[in-house]
C-alpha cells in the first residue's frame, strides 16, 4: 500500500522541541505530496478519533511556543489489546497509512508494539 496520509501525534509528557518536530513533519510531508493529520492528545486521541487535518498555516510560528499544539497525554488504555484495536480502527477510518510518534521511551515502545501487532508503519 502506498503511503498517502500520515498521522502525527505527541505522547507522554511535554518536552522542548515537540512543536518543532510537528512543524518539520507537516512541512516536509506536504512538500513531498502527503496529506498530514494531527492526532490530539497522543494515543488517547487516536483511540477516541481526535484527528484533524494539518496544513502549513497550522504550524507556522509554533516553534517558539512551549508544549505541543497537538496536546499530549498518557494512555494506559492504549497498552491493552482493546485500546490498540480502537486506535487501529481510527487509522483505518481516517485512511491514515503511516504514523509519526513524537515522545519518549514509553511512547516509542507503544509505537513499536503497535507496528508489530498491526503491521503498521510507525
Amino acid at each position: 500500500m502506498a503511503v498517502k496520509r500520515i498521522g502525527v501525534l505527541t505522547s507522554g509528557g511535554d518536552a522542548p522541541g515537540m512543536n518543532a518536530c510537528v512543524r518539520a513533519v507537516v512541512r516536509t510531508a506536504i512538500h513531498h505530496g502527503f496529506e498530514v493529520y494531527g492526532i490530539r492528545r497522543g494515543w488517547h486521541g487516536l483511540i477516541n478519533g481526535d484527528v484533524v487535518r494539518l496544513q502549513i498555516k497550522d504550524v507556522s510560528r509554533i516553534i517558539n511556543r512551549g508544549g505541543t499544539i497537538l496536546y499530549t497525554a498518557r494512555s494506559k488504555e492504549f497498552m491493552t489489546p482493546e485500546g490498540m484495536q480502537k486506535a487501529y480502527e481510527t487509522l483505518q477510518r481516517e485512511e491514515i497509512n503511516a504514523l509519526v510518534v513524537i515522545g519518549g521511551n514509553g511512547s516509542l515502545t507503544g509505537a513499536k508494539i503497535f507496528a508489530s501487532e498491526y503491521d503498521f508503519p510507525c
